[in-house]
């Protein structure tokens, strides 16, 4: 499926948003975040979360897990490295400005993998989800948190309506469930094993995948 949008326009849109994020989104996203973080403590290991942006999770980890934060936004990341310093958190191994779609771990490496609100802000969210899977180990959990798009009715308008303003802020609102079915069956080495509403009104999924 052709790219609606581009690395650079996401990274210059999270650039933007950098100073202001935690302000912004914080408490708006802070029970997608926590669930993740939850789902990926009770596996343990070594976690990637992808998208880490300015570190609003990292706090929350348990200390026992080990963490690699990745993140195409350097001014998000620099948030993210002064929290780490600041609050001494020596489980952090690695923050690192990386592509979500290119990433520089081998092969069945990680635990889990943990992308927070990340699938709808990368320019090919199949690919994407694929290069997560690759760096997974077998029996390994992909857990994501994100809006999945109305199906129907007036939130499907809006969501339609308000895409190009959207796209502009470094996401696409309108991403069917239907994707992410379509990718798992094209994959064949993932089984769904939750999908849970979250809030706000359920917009959002927490949605875990098992590596075969």
């Amino acid at each position: 499926m052709a790219a609606d949008i581009s690395r650079a326009g996401v990274e210059k849109a999270y650039g933007r948003w950098a100073p202001v994020y935690d302000l912004v989104f914080g408490k708006v996203f802070d029970a997608g975040r926590q669930s993740t973080i939850a789902e990926a403590d009770r596996i343990g290991g070594r976690i990637l979360d992808v998208g880490v942006g300015t570190g609003l999770s990292l706090s929350d980890y348990s200390r026992s897990t080990k963490i690699c934060g990745v993140d195409i936004s350097e001014p998000m990341l620099r948030k993210a490295q002064q929290r780490v310093r600041a609050e001494r958190l020596s489980n952090v191994e690695v923050l690192s400005v990386m592509d979500a779609k290119n990433l520089a771990f081998p092969e069945n490496f990680f635990d889990a993998v943990v992308a927070q609100y990340v699938i709808t802000a990368v320019p090919d969210p199949e690919g994407t989800l694929d290069e997560f899977v690759r760096v997974l180990k077998h029996g390994g959990e992909l857990i994501l948190v994100n809006h999945i798009g109305a199906e129907s009715g007036p939130r499907k308008l809006f969501e339609l309506a308000f895409a190009p303003v959207a796209r502009r802020l470094g996401w696409r609102p309108e991403f069917p469930w239907a994707r992410l079915v379509n990718w798992a069956a094209k994959h064949g080495g993932v089984t769904l094993t939750e999908r849970r509403p979250m809030p706000p009104m359920g917009h959002f999924s927490l949605i875990r995948y098992r590596k075969s």
